[in-house]
């Protein structure tokens, strides 16, 4: 990546201060730019969902891996309860989405509580051998009563795919029934998932993270405190692909002592850690056992840390500066933070992170772990928090007495509750992700890169102003 003119600018920059300029591409069409990564984690496209509660569980990883991406497990989580996760993850079929399923004599409110646990809206009711028999959706069950059966409502006229169906043919055979979805079956008619018209036609322009099994891959994050060479064993034993060592201050002896244990107990695992915003930090990191740095402190939408201290670093400056550190080292940079829209995600690219960390934009979505809520207007939300929040410390410390978890409580640096509202365009991760890539795609094509390693190479960027910025802004359209 240059500066426009290679005049380097006099202080540090937001996404928001820098633009791309085109440059002469011989990349035919965006489809025909390539988005995998290079740092060990398998990615085919270059998103990391975040360690955060109200961000990344079992539904994010399985549905972003599926896509390419991986999702990194909070470190709050007990052992066993992430290790079940893991289990879960790498159950999960490739080419379909996990169905949520009722007997016929479950409830309506039960397929109410439980449909907006998928993007694709819809419960399968089967039978005692595992056979759909019905299909609901939340249309069926408008107006009825609560402790009415699924079977009353159910619609039972049901079109049906069957595992290892071309995209295409599947696509075709729900656009023929005029069906959104189908549940998929085996060979012995045993319900695999559900596949949507949508979903078929991103089987077609996504390829699967996965691990040598052929296996959906999972991220879990550790913390420098308490034993962390024994947790760091028993996740790779549980099957983890990607170990996150994260705190708020990367650059410290902890975080050093705590990296060096969990290298020696996970030596062919890649290992991410941080957060750094400094090429002192960055070498620190590396020399004690990152393969990837985690870069960015303070531009999280819940993240208190610059108001409250006056440290950080504007993040497209500190991605630039960590990820040309760590190229030289051999090594890695993800940008974590401050990530607002596609654009962003192209400009961290382009300043050389190999993969981009996204938190707040992605617990909006039906993926996230939280409870869908709806405001006085009836407009669709989940709960969101910071990871240094009083709220995060408070689950972090559930097990010590109350006057250490009220003294912690004392000192947090992060927004404690935020309403994440679903886009109405883009619901889902996959939606989302939908965005994002098409953006970066393009991105790419504008700088005629091929891949992201041409990308960094060929990607020219200048310095605006904040009227610059927001005449590159659309009108809202609401």
């Amino acid at each position: 990546m240059r500066f426009i003119h290679d005049v380097q600018p006099e202080h540090d920059l937001t996404y928001a201060d820098v633009f791309m300029v085109p440059n002469k591409s011989a990349v035919k069409s965006r489809l025909a730019v390539d988005l995998s990564t290079s740092d060990g984690t398998g990615n085919t496209v270059p998103i990391v969902a975040a360690n955060m509660t109200a961000v990344s569980g079992r539904r994010m990883a399985e549905t972003l891996a599926r896509r390419g991406g991986i999702a990194v497990i909070p470190q709050d989580i007990p052992l066993d309860v992430v290790a079940e996760n893991i289990s879960w993850v790498k159950q999960r079929p490739l080419e379909c989405d996990t169905a949520i399923t009722l007997r016929p004599s479950s409830t309506v409110g039960d397929a109410l509580a439980l449909i907006p646990k998928r993007s694709h809206g819809a419960v399968v009711v089967i039978d005692e051998e595992n056979r759909p028999v019905g299909v609901v959706t939340e249309a069926d069950c408008s107006g009825v009563d609560r402790f009415t059966q699924v079977s009353e409502v159910a619609s039972t006229d049901l079109t049906t795919i069957e595992a290892g169906t071309k995209d295409e043919e599947a696509f075709d055979t729900l656009d023929t029934a005029n069906h959104r979805l189908a549940p998929v079956i085996d060979a012995n008619g045993r319900l695999q998932g559900v596949l949507t018209r949508s979903g078929a036609l991103r089987n077609t322009l996504y390829t699967p993270n996965t691990d040598a099994a052929n296996r959906l891959r999972i991220a879990v994050a550790i913390g420098i405190n308490g034993d962390v060479e024994t947790k760091a064993r028993r996740l790779v034993e549980a099957g983890a692909d990607v170990l996150v060592v994260d705190t708020a201050h990367g650059h410290q002896d902890r975080m050093v002592e705590a990296l060096k244990l969990v290298r020696g107990a996970a030596p062919n695992v890649p290992i991410a850690a941080g957060n750094v915003v400094t090429t002192d930090g960055v070498r620190e990191l590396v020399k004690a056992g990152a393969d990837i740095v985690k870069v960015g402190v303070g531009p999280g939408a819940m993240c208190t840390t610059r108001m409250m201290t006056g440290v950080g670093r504007p993040q497209f400056s500190a991605v630039m500066e960590c990820a040309a550190t760590a190229r030289k080292l051999g090594k890695h940079a993800w940008a974590d933070g401050g990530i607002r829209h596609p654009r962003d995600v192209a400009l961290a690219l382009a300043a050389g992170a190999s993969n981009v960390m996204v938190g707040s934009w992605l617990a909006g979505t039906y993926e996230s772990p939280g409870d869908l809520n709806h405001d006085a207007d009836g407009k669709p939300y989940k709960e969101n928090f910071g990871m240094a929040s009083a709220r995060a410390v408070r689950l972090r410390t559930s097990g010590d007495t109350p006057y250490e978890q009220a003294r912690k409580a004392l000192f947090e640096e992060g927004i404690s509750t935020s309403r994440m509202y679903l886009d109405r365009q883009r619901p889902s991760v996959e939606d989302l992700l939908d965005s994002i890539v098409a953006g970066v795609r393009s991105a790419a094509t504008y700088a005629g890169a091929s891949n992201l390693e041409e990308f960094h190479e060929r990607a020219t960027v200048g310095v605006q102003s904040a009227a610059g910025f927001t005449e590159g802004a659309p009108l809202s359209t609401w």
